[in-house]
């Protein structure tokens, strides 16, 4: 059960930082302001980092991860872009990234009770994980 549910959860956390960066991705070419970028950017240094603790905890258990799903993630480039294509601001890029931050909060501490019987590990990378896009979500409020 410890195994089934650490794998499970690290599935999770793979396909959240890789919605996260892309995210991301998708609006940098659009920001204005030099902080709002900064914070991005620190952002999706930090998913990545994170992810390379993700494969690592993948890798011992011989599976591949998770990608986000296509339906989410098509949704969510097509937001994104139809957004900014009424209104490229700052304001809407904050808006936009602190909606992203908001699900993947709540998805993940749904899927952090759903399989409580993961290893510590597996729930420390989700925790610190939840604590980057809360602190994204904070950061970027003054452009909100």
């Amino acid at each position: 059960m410890i195994e089934q549910d650490t794998i499970k959860l690290l599935r999770e956390c793979d396909a959240g930082v890789k919605m996260g960066v892309q995210s991301i991705d998708d609006v940098m070419d659009y920001v204005k302001s030099e902080q709002l970028g900064q914070y991005l950017s620190e952002c999706r240094q930090e998913h990545r980092k994170l992810d390379r603790e993700i494969q690592e905890g993948l890798d011992e258990f011989g599976d591949e991860g998770k990608n986000p799903n296509p339906m989410a993630k098509g949704m969510s480039w097509m937001k994104t872009n139809v957004k900014l294509g009424l209104k490229e601001s700052d304001h809407t890029i904050a808006d936009l990234i602190t909606d992203g931050c908001n699900m993947g909060v709540k998805s993940l501490n749904r899927y952090l009770n759903q399989y409580e019987a993961a290893d510590e590990r597996s729930k420390d990378i989700t925790k610190r994980l939840i604590n980057l896009e809360e602190k994204l979500a904070t950061d970027i409020r003054q452009f909100l």
